[in-house]
């Protein structure tokens, strides 16, 4: 155990069953609260600077826990209290990862970004298999995806009980070099409210997919994910090339300002909403999920940006979905939902099929507008 946890990122919660394992690394003792419970002490792992402590918490549900260090917060994350679906149930067979492969863009001169394909077990590779596409692809394969997602597992188990299609996902990382600041494109590459990530999916990187895997071409079979800056730009794919996709997935979605630059004509992403009420409705079904407790910057309100988000896409008639929990800016709540949001997402699909007209569900066109309580301050 002290050599895997020696191994961890800085600060880790991680969980089977209702067993939580908590992990961070500190040079003095640390401590943890968990759902703003008091603070309890942690364990140093023998011959690392990790502290570590296992509890048994509730399942169906986030948890919310800080770490601290002489009495000093050094970190809050939420962890995913994960539904039976995302551990492996017996008798589903397992889909197969690729190899890490790297993609040189010209759309994106000068980047290169890694990729990899995780396929289904029974996806039709002869006549052409449903596609999604996951940003921030990195996070999702290997290990990785036991802290997070558990896109593996979760799809595996829903193929496995005939909920949703086996699929071949494109798991693809944010790019390195190019015309960012730094190395990463990701900002650049996600937050941007323009076709050019969607050209570079279309031209650049499917084409190299599809040397290998046969995927299917009608947009009714092909869905977009994404968190934070990655939803953003999954929606933005399917607004700008809903010929193509007509699905998204979108987690604590950046739908503010990181890119908003006026002296180039251009706007941020909270000009989604905008556009989502101004414009015809296009044929997009989405998930969205977002917290109270998201962030709060100079780029703007994640909140109440989704929200807004939420409300245009009711007031159009989209087929939607709006989950608002308390989470703050992490993927547990996407984490906790994705055996229900797959389901919802590609529900009714049948393979005979090629189109379908998405509609608003009658049970959420009864619901009401969103709406904003103002619950940490006096009303007068």
């Amino acid at each position: 155990m002290t050599r895997w946890l020696a191994g961890l990122m800085l600060l880790t919660g991680m969980v089977w069953g209702q067993e939580f394992l908590f992990a961070v690394k500190s040079e003095t003792p640390a401590t943890v609260s968990v759902d703003k419970q008091p603070a309890v002490a942690m364990t140093l792992a023998p011959g690392t600077k990790i502290w570590y402590r296992v509890m048994t918490l509730r399942l169906g549900t986030t948890h919310t826990y800080t770490y601290f260090a002489d009495g000093r917060p050094i970190g809050t994350y939420d962890v995913a209290g994960y539904n039976p679906d995302a551990y492996p149930l017996p008798g589903a067979a397992r889909g197969t990862l690729s190899e890490m492969k790297t993609l040189k863009s010209k759309i994106y001169p000068g980047m290169s970004a890694n990729y990899w394909v995780y396929v289904n077990a029974g996806a039709d590779l002869r006549g052409g298999a449903p596609l999604m596409v996951w940003q921030d692809g990195e996070t999702i394969v290997g290990n990785a995806d036991l802290l997070r997602l558990r896109l593996q597992i979760v799809s595996d188990n829903l193929v496995h009980k005939k909920v949703i299609p086996p699929m071949v996902h494109v798991l693809i990382s944010p790019g390195n070099g190019g015309e960012a600041t730094g190395t990463r494109m990701r900002s650049i590459q996600y937050d941007t409210v323009s076709d050019r990530y969607g050209k570079y999916l279309l031209e650049e990187v499917l084409p190299e997919v599809e040397k290998t895997y046969k995927v299917r071409k009608d947009a009714y079979s092909r869905a977009m994910a994404g968190a934070s800056s990655g939803a953003i730009c999954a929606w933005n794919v399917a607004w700008y090339f809903p010929g193509q996709f007509s699905r998204v997935l979108s987690h604590i979605g950046s739908y503010t300002g990181i890119q908003w630059r006026p002296e180039q004509n251009q706007d941020g992403g909270y000009i989604v909403s905008h556009r989502v009420r101004r414009e015809a409705r296009k044929n997009i079904r989405v998930w969205l999920s977002d917290g109270s407790d998201d962030i709060e910057n100079q780029a703007g309100s994640w909140p109440l940006n989704n929200i807004q988000l939420a409300n245009a896409l009711k007031m159009k008639g989209y087929d939607f979905h709006f989950r608002f929990g308390e989470g703050s800016h992490a993927i547990a709540q996407g984490a906790l939902d994705l055996p229900e949001s797959l389901a919802w997402l590609w529900r009714g699909w049948e393979a005979g099929k090629t189109a379908e007209t998405f509609e608003m569900e009658e049970a959420e066109r009864a619901k009401p507008l969103f709406r904003v309580k103002v619950v940490n301050r006096e009303a007068w």
